[in-house]
This record gives C-alpha cells, structure tokens and sequence, in this order.
C-alpha cells in the first residue's frame, strides 16, 4: 500500500472543501442558533464519544469563553445506565456524533427531552435517528467517510460548532473566510510531516499536550495516533502535565505539543520551560516564540484568532499519525478492532 492510496489522505485533503462548504451553509446554522437563543438556556450539556467527544469539548471552550454561560461535558451512563433523571429544564443538551446511531447518546438525549431539555444533534447524518430525535439538527456536510478514523468530520464538527456559537454572539463570518485557504496549506505540507513521522517512527510512547482552545486538539491527535500508529499516547493539558504526569516525561519519549499564539500559547511557556529542563524531545506545532523552545518545530500561520485555530491545527497531526502508521507498516484506513460506529451501551 502506498501512502497515496489511503482512504484517510483521501479524506484529510477533502477538508478545505468541506470548510467552505459550511461556510457556504452558515445561513441554515444562524437560523438554528437563532432559535435556541431564543430558547435562553441557562446551561448547556453536551454528549458524545470518540472523536466527537473531542468537538464536544472545543465547542464547551467557545459556549463559556464567547457566551458566558457554564457548560459542561455530560456522562450519559448517569442518566442510560444508572437511570438518574436530573432537571434538565431550561438546558440545552447537545449530542455530537458523526453517524448519529449511538444508541447511549441517542438514549440520552431521548431522556434529556423527557427531563424538560431543549436538544440539538451535531451530525454529518441527517437521516440518521438521532437527527430526527432532536428539536434541532446541524448538518456538518462532510460527505461520506470511508476510512475508520475520523478526519473530515472532526473538523467539520470543529467548523459546525464555531458556526453556531458565532451566530448565536452575534457575530460575523469575516474571520473564518480564511480556514479554507489555511486548510489547504496545512494539507500541501504533508511532507514536512511525513519527515516527523521518519523521526518519530520507532517510538512505544508519546505524550501530546496543549492548554485552552488546543487542549481538545492534543486529545484528538493522542488518540489518532493511537487508534492507527498503535502508539501509546497520553494527552494532557499544560497545567495537569505539570503536576504528576511530569515525571514520566524524559529523553526517550517525545512531547507533541499543540502551541498555536494567544491566551493558552502564553499558559504553555512554563510548561515548555519545565520540559526543556528535564530535556525532553519536543515538537511544539505553534508559534514562533513557542517554537523557539522545541527540539522540532511544525510552524501554524500567525495571526490566527485563537478561537478558530483548533479547526485546522488538527491537520499536520492527522497526517502525522497516518504517515507513522503507514512508517510502522500499518493499514490507517483499517484500524484493527475498529469500526467506523461503535456501539456503546
């Protein structure tokens, strides 16, 4: 298998299209976000697993950064497995799943209503149960994913989600119209990554970590890389890794961190600071300044809103793991012991 047959090549360079697809969808979005304001819920749950557990958290950093009110990642077992029924009045529950056939979140979602919630399923499904179970839906319009790890669809979840959450401000499009156009250069400097793939090759174990807006982007590449180079990676935020975790941390295992400019880039230096001390080998995917502190450095375009960042940061990591799988003498698009839905219960 060459590395230009992949299905997941195929699908991480669909990704500048799907953005400007979305974009293009902003106006169905705007009217969705129009009426959940309207709804003014006073908090917000969202439910998912997987990949889009990782969407899930990105878009609970932009509801309580850009909106102001609490939200919180929900564990669906509470309410499908233990049969808890919390007052979920005046709540907006949000399911984020890719196929919306997730029978715990369906469930969950289907009590949240019963529990008096408002509901909006984030799907790229749109005849799919959980879509017609919700009082609003969010098309994600990424097409069909055939490969089993998921890379189109979690940054058109990414895309979706800030589409919303910008609507729902208030605000305007003029900042996104470039995701497009990074995309695309993200995309063309595969072989950049491929040579970080070469470096990184015969590693067991890695550890990814970023703070705020990218804190979601290391837990997304943590689990890329183990679900297809079956490498095992542990993500952490800046701020945990520098408690406990920090110990294991030495030359011998490598630190991806995700360090793109703004409030959570200036949160990372005295990680970076720390992990330079006990000489780790680190590749900062980040800024100049954030750079300037790595063994290996992957540079992200400056000037970025840092809101907006995670939507294409993911890229160069979601080529790093499929190269390594691809190095190690692994199949990417046939993860072993996966499916592209799983069913939890």
């Amino acid at each position: 298998m060459t590395r230009a047959a992949t299905l997941m090549a195929g699908e991480i360079a669909e990704q500048p299209s799907v953005l400007a697809r979305l974009l293009k969808a902003a106006p169905e979005i705007t009217a969705v976000a129009g009426e959940i304001a309207a709804a003014n819920p006073r908090f917000v749950m969202l439910a998912a697993r997987g990949t889009s557990d990782h969407a899930a958290l990105y878009c609970k950093y932009l509801i309580e950064i850009v909106l102001g009110l609490p939200a919180g990642l929900a564990s669906p077992s509470t309410m499908t497995a233990y049969g808890s029924r919390p007052n979920l009045s005046d709540v907006l529950v949000i399911g984020v799943s890719q196929s919306g056939g997730s029978p715990d979140l369906l469930e969950a979602l289907g009590v949240a209503r019963e529990c008096g919630a408002s509901t909006l399923s984030i799907t790229n499904t749109p005849d799919s149960e959980m879509a017609g179970a919700t009082h609003w839906h969010v098309d994600v319009l990424a097409g069909p994913e055939r490969a089993v790890a998921a890379t189109k669809t979690y940054t058109a979840e990414l895309m979706a989600c800030w589409l919303l959450v910008n609507a729902w401000n208030g605000g305007n499009l003029d900042a996104a119209r470039v995701l497009p156009d990074i995309a695309q250069d993200l995309v063309d400097r595969r072989p950049e990554v491929a040579d970080l793939a070469t470096r990184y090759r015969f590693t067991d174990r890695l550890v990814t970590v970023g703070r705020g807006y990218s804190y979601p982007t290391a837990r997304e590449a943590a689990l890329k890389l183990m679900e297809t180079a079956y490498v095992a990676a542990h993500a952490f935020s800046g701020a945990d890794l520098l408690h406990g975790p920090l110990a294991m941390i030495d030359s011998d295992h490598p630190v991806l961190a995700i360090v793109p400019e703004g409030v959570g880039a200036r949160s990372m230096q005295p990680v970076l600071e720390r992990l330079s001390e006990r000489k780790a080998d680190v590749a900062v995917f980040g800024g100049p300044e954030s750079i300037r502190r790595a063994t290996v450095g992957f540079a992200f375009p400056v000037g970025q809103p840092e809101q907006l960042a995670p939507i294409t940061d993911i890229i160069p990591l979601q080529q790093l793991s499929m190269e390594m799988s691809v190095a190690r003498g692994f199949d990417p698009d046939r993860p072993r012991g996966l499916s592209k839905v799983t069913q939890t219960w």
